[in-house]
């Protein structure tokens, strides 16, 4: 609920400021641009740091007669204002220790002078430099909740600059962007917003309180080297001085230096008044220069860099923006005044394209219809119709967002007769195909309240001919007018990354074949050991997944040959220099623990594949041990036997254990944990990792025994799930 109010909050300040500061940042670029260039301009001396007044004021007279004022501007140029012997004007950059003309002071160019007034006020005067600064202000409001938005995704200060996601390019610019230029465009918004509420006196500005002092009349007149206020007074500190325009006892010296203003006789050097600016002045000028960027070039880029970057926020957030509103539920109704009820279990979102389509089409016929997921079932009172749809997840195991689902089906009552109907997704070639759909069936079927409308219908390989076969029944049942052309259902392939088979090995032993394939990514694709790699043999929806290591920048497989196994035979079929369409997932809660005291890899079969990878990564070489069963100790299990002892040697592996199933003496996976216990719960009470890849059946073996383990110490084992200390990835 605070995410989401956080990102509305973001999304309305974007769209009100957008259009302005499309218009600020396009000319911020050019003008900092132009305070760049002006910097590199040969008219800055390094020695003025150095030189007093009382040094530079002598030499400056005796060149010049009759003097206006000398000015030092952010950049460090010295200015002359004055007329030389034939009264023509000098303004004139000069050389304060040469007195030397460095070259004549220019005006700003037309197309400058065109983009600060447009920066500025918009060519609207008063009113537009009101919304200028009010869109300032939306900025800075902007900045802040994008800041709170950053931080909640990165789940804290501490995971700031940890690796983001890239979901989408939008996505993964404006994240990169945001983090890269935060402080910069805080900056940009903070000082835009100050000299917004100084300008229109939101702030108020203090006044001058100049200190007289009384002048002291019997005081003989000195040389201009011997008043003692140019001797303290570097040329470095000064912003300009006024000189006196004759020589009257009535004209000052005026001293406008960075904190305050002095008045000096012009012939004593004695100090008449002394005026110190107010903290706000000195926050205006400092607010003016980090705006800017006119005091160093450096921070000029900078600030150039950081509003190219606000127009790459603005086009990235719409795009996110358009990309959730069109895939995004949208629900007209609240979900007690709703009679259609559609609840979704999915773990890829794939499931929620057939119900939405559904949704949107109850919607259109006009009925109250309201789609969530099955975490969100709740009581609702209006309800006439409930339809499930959900895939499973494992061994008949509820998907990450049906997970809360049976707890809360017990929590809350429905008080009136509802018909209800289940539709399972799921692959046939998996035993439990569809097990979690049946689960949620039968435990409907066990409440009061609920009526069976339909018999439960499956789904294989997300099959939109056989999705139709559901939603004909229940249209006909329900009298609605509902689409059964299969088209409508089907769902779109995802773009996909071309891969090239550029090394293949295969090992054959009595009664099973496995092999390793490695495959080269066509374009710079980041990933690492454990993500996932996607692929589709039918050319169609139909996925297969595979869990990856990374060797050499490549995606290793080592897969099992299963007799009719659709994915694992199109893989055999390949053959070196093919090329394979697939997309790589990431699969950020099964990477290498970084931070972990040692870690713990259990593994059966071709699960290994990730863990070589894992191993090979492990650049700390954090203590890592390898648990590994197979079926017969064959020329595989002794070529990995030779990979991980280059590991042990090269300290990034602490140790390795391999157990054969049909070998004599027989021994498993967990008999290997169950040897080591004490080792096991010694790594967890010391906030050591466990990972696991490779058979679901062994998960839950591995799981089960460890629980029992934990049990017998007193500790929870649910504990160490939650802190994320066990780590799964199985199929």
């Amino acid at each position: 609920m605070t995410l989401s109010i956080w990102r509305y909050a973001h999304l309305v300040l974007a769209l009100l400021a957008s259009i302005v500061l499309v218009v600020a940042s396009v000319t911020g670029v050019i003008l900092a641009v132009d305070v760049a260039s002006e910097n590199t301009k040969p008219y800055q001396i390094d020695t003025e740091d150095q030189l007093s007044l009382a040094e530079f004021i002598p030499k400056l007279k005796k060149k010049y007669s009759e003097i206006t004022s000398v000015s030092v501007d952010h950049n460090q140029f010295v200015t002359l204002e004055a007329f030389d012997e034939e009264g023509n004007e000098i303004k004139a950059y000069i050389n304060p220790n040469t007195i030397e003309k460095l070259g004549n002071t220019t005006p700003k160019s037309d197309f400058f002078q065109w983009n600060l007034a447009l920066h500025r006020s918009l060519f609207l005067h008063e009113t537009g430099r009101f919304i200028v600064g009010f869109a300032s202000f939306l900025f800075f409001l902007i900045a802040v909740s994008g800041t709170i938005l950053l931080l909640k995704r990165q789940n804290g200060i501490r995971n700031f600059f940890s690796k983001v996601n890239k979901d989408s390019l939008a996505q993964y610019l404006h994240v990169t962007g945001g983090r890269l230029m935060l402080i910069p465009i805080l900056i940009i918004a903070i000082t835009a917003t100050h000299l917004f509420l100084l300008r229109f006196e939101i702030i108020s500005h203090e006044k001058l309180n100049p200190i007289n002092f009384q002048e002291n009349e019997t005081l003989e007149e000195l040389p201009l080297n011997d008043f003692q206020i140019f001797k303290k007074i570097k040329l470095s500190e000064v912003s300009k001085i006024d000189f006196p325009f004759m020589e009257d006892p009535e004209e000052y010296f005026i001293l406008k230096l960075k904190d305050r203003e002095i008045t000096v006789n012009q012939f004593t050097g004695q100090i008449l008044k002394e005026s110190k600016y107010p903290v706000s002045q000195i926050l205006e000028t400092l607010s003016l220069d980090l705006h800017t960027g006119r005091t160093n070039l450096l921070w000029a880029i900078v600030l150039a860099i950081a509003s190219l970057n606000i127009l790459v926020f603005i086009y990235s957030g719409f795009a996110i923006t358009l990309k959730r509103t069109k895939t995004k539920v949208r629900n007209k109704f609240k979900a007690h005044e709703s009679e259609f009820i559609l609840l979704v279990g999915s773990e890829n979102g794939t499931t929620y394209g057939f119900a939405n389509q559904i949704h949107l089409q109850l919607q259109a016929n006009g009925k109250k219809s309201y789609l969530t997921d099955l975490n969100h079932y709740n009581s609702f009172p209006q309800a006439k119709q409930l339809a499930i749809f959900t895939s499973t997840y494992g061994l008949g195991e509820a998907p990450v967002n049906a997970s809360k689902f049976e707890e809360r089906l017990k929590q809350f009552l429905q008080h009136q007769k509802i018909n209800y109907s289940v539709v399972g997704f799921g692959s046939k070639a998996y035993p439990d195909f569809c097990e979690y759909a049946k689960h949620v069936d039968r435990l409907l079927a066990e409440k009061s309240w609920a009526e069976r409308a339909l018999s439960l219908y499956t789904v294989n390989e997300k099959s939109a001919e056989e999705f139709t076969k559901w939603a004909t029944d229940w249209a006909n049942q329900n009298s609605l007018a509902i689409a059964t052309a299969p088209s409508l259902y089907s769902q779109k392939p995802p773009k996909l990354k071309t891969l090239q088979l550029v090394d293949r090995a295969e090992i054959t032993s009595d009664d099973t074949t496995t092999f390793r394939l490695n495959l080269k990514p066509s374009s710079l694709v980041k990933f690492k050991s454990g993500d996932l790699l996607a692929i589709y043999p039918k050319n169609n929806s139909v996925e297969r997944f595979y869990s990856i290591g990374k060797v050499n920048e490549t995606v290793q497989l080592i897969v099992r040959l299963h007799p009719n196994g659709l994915g694992s035979e199109f893989l055999y079929r390949l053959q070196q220099g093919d090329l394979l369409k697939a997309r790589i997932i990431k699969n950020n809660h099964f990477h290498f623990p970084k931070n972990a005291s040692n870690v713990a890899l259990i593994a059966n079969g071709t699960g290994i594949a990730p863990f070589l990878g894992m191993i090979d990564e492990n650049k700390k070489n954090i203590e890592t041990h390898l648990y590994c069963g197979f079926r017969n100790d064959n020329e595989l299990s002794q070529r990995y036997s030779k990979i991980t002892k280059q590991y042990i040697d090269n300290k990034k592996l602490h140790s390795v254990h391999f157990a054969f199933s049909r070998q004599e003496p027989s021994q498993y996976v967990m008999d290997l944990i169950a040897r080591d216990q004490a080792f096991f719960l010694n790594l967890l009470e010391n906030k050591g990792v466990i990972m696991i890849c490779g058979s679901l059946q062994m998960q839950k073996d591995v799981e089960t025994l460890l629980e029992s383990i934990c049990n017998k110490n007193g500790t929870t084992f649910k504990s160490y799930q939650s802190n994320g200390q066990i780590l799964t990835d199985c199929y």
